[in-house]
């Protein structure tokens, strides 16, 4: 096998020697690649670039794994990339050998060019991501995200209200209403308006980011020194850095309105809402913390990636969901009405009594994954071996999440929309689940791996799945979210990027009844002296 493998890359052996590649280097990377996991044969110095596809790498990767296997080597230049789509190898490689596998990247254009390094997201593994991960952790422990379930209840039951006056504007809706939580615990600060420009400002930055971070997007990432080309040849680069000076600002902006806020509260007596900003500024005034004011003010910002953008897409995935599965929502409502009832909205005391609504939850993160190739790439630290394949340090290590959350040995008719696959074994039964959706057990206690693996999870995770669940569960005890007469609604038109929604489609949102209308109506008055305290921005 070792001699046909090296038959089919004659044009390498001789094009490197014919440039002079030392003799050293291309033994090197021959053997190398003999030893990697297998995958679509490369190309001399390019790798596969030319053979990634240009719009939605994960749909093809899928189709490698079907024919190299569950592991497999993609190269980007000479760097190797490790696809995985089976969830007991990414849990073996990025959490059971977690010290091996959670680093990052060189990621130059968004890593470098766009962030110049301030972001936790890009950080390689050691102390400088460490420093970052336990400020923003202050935000996120188990007691903290209990205090956030008021607002959090109370910012549900406000969509709802404003579902209620203009349900065509529902994906806004959603979106103010994940970008206020957010806001809520990173600023102290709510957002009340649709047009809001924070709001714009937040997504725009979101989606330009991870428009960047697609593999084979840029040839920067194969070849660093096109880095350093001067920006007058290099407009590509002018743009990015460009965008980077906006975003920085911006987050600079947003300290700025809590530093003004805690100096106002000294001098007038105000008491005003703890936030992971204000902790951070009461912490840095009486301890050292080694980052720059540019770089302390990505850690509260980046809250807004960890639960804001992602929650907002999945909430709209739920959307598309239930439209397209209705019997899907005749089983949560009937499931609400009998525990909640008609006389209030769910909260989350009612969760343990919900377990379709909870299971729905998780199929709605299954089904379509709004990081859908596992978020932001792993990388290893350390040579290493699994099943007898060599994986040298700095391999780009890849989850492929629509491979593994449609993996049929794990999900059977895994495009199917079904809550009833979270079920536990003896609900299950109880609800007649057909042993067609009975697959091989997820490693992860969740049973999905949607939130990414190992120390490298999404940091805002619990905080996007208690969003998830209350708004899912006011909206669906309140509204029936029904197709638009004559239209057909393909499951598969999503966008592009690391982190992709359904691409805008309408549905009819319709208020069960008029008892409903006047509990939310009532309901409002409550939420909104709750969020009282945190007064928008620009007020």
């Amino acid at each position: 096998m070792a001699i046909e493998a090296l038959l089919q890359l004659p044009a390498y052996v001789w094009l490197s020697l014919l440039l002079a590649v030392p003799v050293v280097t291309l033994l090197r990377d021959v053997w190398i690649w003999l030893r990697m996991p297998p995958g679509p044969t490369p190309l001399p110095f390019v790798g596969n670039k030319f053979g990634l596809p240009k719009t939605k790498p994960w749909i093809q990767f899928q189709e490698w794994s079907k024919v190299y296997g569950p592991i497999f080597t993609i190269w980007i230049g000479r760097k190797p990339t490790i696809v995985v789509s089976d969830p007991n190898i990414a849990v073996e490689l990025m959490e059971k050998r977690s010290t091996k596998y959670s680093s990052r990247p060189r990621m130059v254009a968004m890593g470098e060019i766009l962030w110049d390094g301030a972001s936790i997201l890009v950080q390689p593994y050691g102390k400088e991501w460490s420093v970052r991960r336990k400020l923003l952790h202050q935000a996120l422990t188990p007691k903290a995200l209990r205090l956030y379930k008021p607002v959090q209840t109370a910012e549900a039951s406000r969509l709802c209200c404003q579902l209620l006056q203009s349900p065509t504007n529902w994906e806004k809706l959603l979106e103010r209403f994940t970008s206020s939580i957010v806001f809520c615990v990173a600023y102290g600060h709510r957002i009340d308006s649709l047009n809001a420009e924070v709001i714009h400002q937040r997504f725009k930055f979101m989606h330009y980011a991870s428009s960047l971070n697609v593999p084979g997007k840029y040839m920067v990432e194969s070849f660093p020194v096109l880095k350093h080309i001067p920006d007058f040849l290099a407009p590509w680069k002018v743009d990015i850095k460009r965008r980077g000076r906006e975003e920085a600002a911006a987050n600079m902006a947003l300290v700025n309105v809590v530093q003004s806020d805690l100096a106002r509260a000294r001098t007038r007596g105000d008491d005003i809402p703890d936030s992971l900003c204000k902790l951070l500024l009461e912490l840095r005034e009486r301890e050292h913390i080694p980052l720059s004011d540019r770089d302390f003010s990505y850690i509260p910002a980046s809250l807004f990636g960890a639960g804001s953008d992602t929650t907002a897409s999945t909430l709209c995935t739920a959307f598309l969901a239930l439209v397209t599965h209705p019997e899907t929502l005749r089983a949560a409502q009937k499931e609400l009405d009998a525990v909640v009832g008609s006389t209030r909205t769910p909260i989350f005391d009612d969760e343990s009594q919900l377990p379709y609504l909870r299971a729905l939850v998780k199929e709605v993160l299954r089904w379509r994954p709004v990081a859908v190739l596992g978020g932001t790439p792993h990388a290893s630290t350390e040579d290493d071996h699994y099943e007898g394949y060599y994986i040298p340090a700095g391999t780009t290590i890849l989850g492929n999440s629509w491979a593994i959350n449609l993996n049929e040995a794990y999900y059977p008719n895994p495009h199917r929309f079904d809550p009833l696959r979270f079920l536990d074994v003896a609900l299950a039964e109880r609800s007649k689940a057909p042993t067609s959706l009975t697959g091989k057990p997820h490693p992860a206690k969740a049973g999905h791996s949607s939130f990414g693996w190992g120390r490298r999870i999404c940091p805002g995770a619990d905080l996007a799945a208690n969003s998830l669940f209350i708004a899912l569960a006011k909206i669906i005890w309140a509204f029936d979210i029904l197709p638009v007469e004559g239209r057909n609604y393909d499951t598969f038109a999503y966008t592009e990027g690391f982190n992709i929604r359904p691409q805008k489609f309408p549905c009819a949102i319709i208020v069960r009844s008029e008892a409903h209308r006047q509990v939310l109506e009532r309901e409002l008055k409550e939420a909104e002296a709750v969020l009282e305290r945190f007064t928008p921005f620009g007020e």
